[in-house]
């Protein structure tokens, strides 16, 4: 786990800005003072002997964002070495020896290095510099695109850049949105110009945009290959899978039958927002394992409630055993709050386990945006 925030002062007035902002971010921030001037170090302040280089090496993956109050030049040099790629490099930032600027450096979007630049240029009432282009125009930015929403990108390599360019450049583009929560993009503003709406990929012609984008909780693959070949796909958090097991199921048999079901109804795993099943189950194994590995809540609830629930393919042996008529059905329902069923309920084993499993899916019903 990394931990928010490392600061590194090594001038005098360094680091009585660097200790102002370390007060302003409280116990998220750790803060590093030359060995030379550690005298004149707040309390709780950790030497930093020069060269810096070799504590760098040491620090640069513990921490999200690391604050610089030095040159951007001598910063650059010293991190240089060790930049892997824009999916796990920290966020540089950089503050002049008068705090007139917070500059982001690296890992604008992604390691969310303008959102740090804004914060510590509030703390230390200083003018943020950020360069990134879709953030200067105020435009859509690809890259992260609904990640406060809790949506991942199915890809981050495949046409991103592509898709970053043909925004900030105006191009035609086209938003799909089959899933998902509607404000990934202000709903009282007008959307950046170049970029329209769309709720389905019926009737789309991929060749006519530069680039779609599209958030859905489907493979798009196989289904609809012109279109996925020509997108940025979103994984939203808009899938509840009901589930239920027999006592004591092998939690790699419960994982590899909701893998194979999503599969074969066409529905993505990275969309998965939580478990849903009867309380009885909230101790099961499985259930936990599953759910800890998804890194989703596993949601529960009683017999009573499952029962009043709609249901496509009620069970009298399970009535009989747990006091409901279903418990996949019904659990995926409420925890997506909806009415319908993607997936009605399905059982899966394997020969010989002598245990089984059964799913449901519902989808989370948003509201789309007006086109």
């Amino acid at each position: 786990m990394r931990r928010p925030w490392a600061i590194y002062a090594i001038t005098t007035h360094g680091i009585e800005i660097a200790g102002r902002l370390a007060a302003a971010l409280g116990d998220d921030a750790d803060l590093f003072v030359s060995e030379k001037l550690f005298a004149k170090a707040p309390a709780g302040a950790k030497k930093l002997p020069l060269p810096m280089g070799p504590t760098l090496a040491e620090t640069f993956t513990a921490y999200d964002c690391h604050v610089h109050v030095i040159s951007v030049g001598a910063v650059v040099r010293m991190v240089a070495p060790l930049l892997q790629n824009k999916k796990v490099d920290p966020a540089i930032l950089c503050v002049d020896d008068a705090a007139k600027f917070a500059i982001c450096v690296l890992s604008g979007h992604v390691g969310r290095g303008n959102a740090f630049t804004e914060r510590v240029a509030r703390a230390l009432d200083a003018t943020p510099v950020i360069t990134t282009a879709s953030d200067v125009r105020g435009t859509l930015t690809v890259d992260i695109l609904g990640r406060d929403l809790g949506w991942t990108l199915e890809d981050m390599d495949r046409n991103v850049t592509r898709g970053c360019a043909a925004v900030v450049n105006g191009a035609p583009v086209l938003f799909v949105q089959e899933a998902g929560e509607p404000d990934w993009w202000p709903l009282d503003a007008a959307l950046p110009p170049g970029v329209h709406y769309a709720t389905t990929l019926e009737g789309v012609d991929p060749t006519k945009w530069e680039i779609l984008l599209i958030a859905s909780d489907r493979e798009l693959r196989e289904t609809d290959g012109a279109a996925w070949h020509n997108a940025v796909v979103y994984r939203p958090r808009s899938l509840v899978l009901g589930l239920g097991c027999d006592k004591l199921t092998p939690p790699a048999l419960v994982e590899r039958g909701v893998r194979a079901l999503l599969v074969k109804h066409g529905l993505a795993l990275a969309s998965v927002r939580a478990i849903a099943t009867i309380d009885l189950k909230r101790d099961e194994p499985a259930l936990l394992e599953l759910a800890a590995r998804l890194e989703v809540p596993l949601l529960t609830y009683p017999a009573a409630e499952l029962d009043a629930a709609p249901l496509v393919t009620p069970s009298a042996m399970v009535m009989k055993h747990v006091g409901t008529r279903g418990v996949a059905e019904p659990a995926a329902l409420l925890g997506a709050g909806a009415t319908a069923l993607v997936v009605p309920k399905q059982i899966y084993t394997e020969e010989g386990a002598n245990r089984s499993m059964t799913l449901a899916v519902a989808r989370v019903p948003h509201p789309r945006r007006s086109a």
